[in-house]
């Protein structure tokens, strides 16, 4: 098994038939849930699963909700992004290899997979998922 960071291929192809909606206050609900080195996640991902998803204290099956910050070109160039609030476990002990964000208002379906790189751990403590710099060469979710 395997986790691959990747923009799913399935999400790439909803987005021209409107499936997603990222807007801010008025869009679709994404969820980002946990999984453990067993998972077999990558550009294949269609859909939000529970096998090999972490579990333990602190942590419940389906993840977190995410806060959008809507999509958006910024500075004026070509590359459209999307943004999220960070978000965390608090309270958690929790070991993950890596992530899945979906989207929960269509049918689970796989927006893209995170891999953590290795196995990260919290013992009751936080588990936080830090996003990247909201920017055209950084942003988790980037179309150039």
């Amino acid at each position: 098994m395997a986790i691959t960071q990747a923009m799913c291929t399935s999400f790439k192809s909803e987005l021209l038939t409107a499936t997603h909606n990222f807007t801010a206050s008025t869009g679709h609900t994404f969820k980002l849930a946990l999984f453990t080195s067993s998972a077999n996640l990558g550009a294949g991902t269609t859909a939000y699963a529970t096998a090999n998803e972490a579990s333990g204290t602190g942590y419940s099956a389906g993840g977190n909700t995410l806060v959008s910050a809507g999509a958006s070109v910024p500075g004026g160039g070509t590359t459209a992004i999307v943004d999220f609030t960070d978000t965390s476990f608090t309270s958690s002990t929790i070991t993950a290899r890596g992530a899945l964000i979906y989207n929960n208002s269509q049918s689970d379906k796989a927006v893209c997979v995170l891999d953590f790189g290795s196995d990260k751990s919290s013992t009751a403590g936080t588990f936080a998922i830090i996003f990247p710099t909201a920017d055209a060469s950084n942003a988790i979710i980037r179309i150039a």
